[in-house]
């Protein structure tokens, strides 16, 4: 059996502006700068899209659980008119005290979506602005770990040490698809 090659994206800060829990599809406008254009790239790859995200606002009660698909439902409506879609969302609904597996930087998100897509991790990137996001890719076996620069990224650049490993540190996903 075939398997498939998966991008595994955070979404708040790497795929879209994060202002904090979003908990309004009416939130997302656009997508950040070079996103679109890089999500293409990955898709002329051959890579599937899977965006795992942490979204503990639901566990505290900041935002309903019927708005993440209505949020994620919006991502997929602004990519709509280039042809492309994330092709599955995966998402920890979890306060970070609950110890859950799926919480990132754990790889349970990754490997719920590897189940269901017959996704090989070992041949996938993770692309993330917090160490929770690399960490997660790393956790999980990914062949490459990527830090974008938006979101948090500038700062979890900063804070990175030198024995953490991460293979590039990118502007935008445009830059990220040239190192898959």
């Amino acid at each position: 059996m075939h398997s498939n090659r998966a991008v595994f994206l955070d979404r708040d800060g790497t795929l879209n502006a994060d202002p904090g829990y979003i908990s309004n599809p009416d939130q997302i406008t656009d997508l950040l700068p070079g996103a679109i254009e890089g999500l293409k790239k990955f898709k002329q790859q051959g890579f599937l899209l899977v965006v795992v995200s942490n979204q503990s606002g639901v566990g505290r009660g900041l935002i309903k659980p019927e708005t993440l698909p209505l949020v994620n439902a919006k991502i997929n409506q602004i990519l709509a008119p280039q042809g492309i879609q994330i092709d599955r969302f995966e998402m920890c609904t979890h306060k970070p005290d609950e110890n859950c597996i799926c919480r990132k930087p754990h790889p349970g998100l990754i490997h719920s979506a590897a189940k269901a897509l017959s996704i090989d991790v070992s041949q996938s990137v993770m692309i993330g602005d917090r160490l929770t996001d690399l960490e997660c890719g790393i956790n999980a076996g990914c062949k490459t770990i990527i830090l974008i620069r938006s979101g948090d990224g500038k700062k979890t650049e900063a804070n990175l040490i030198n024995e953490f490993k991460v293979d590039f540190v990118v502007d935008d996903l445009v830059e990220a698809a040239k190192h898959t």
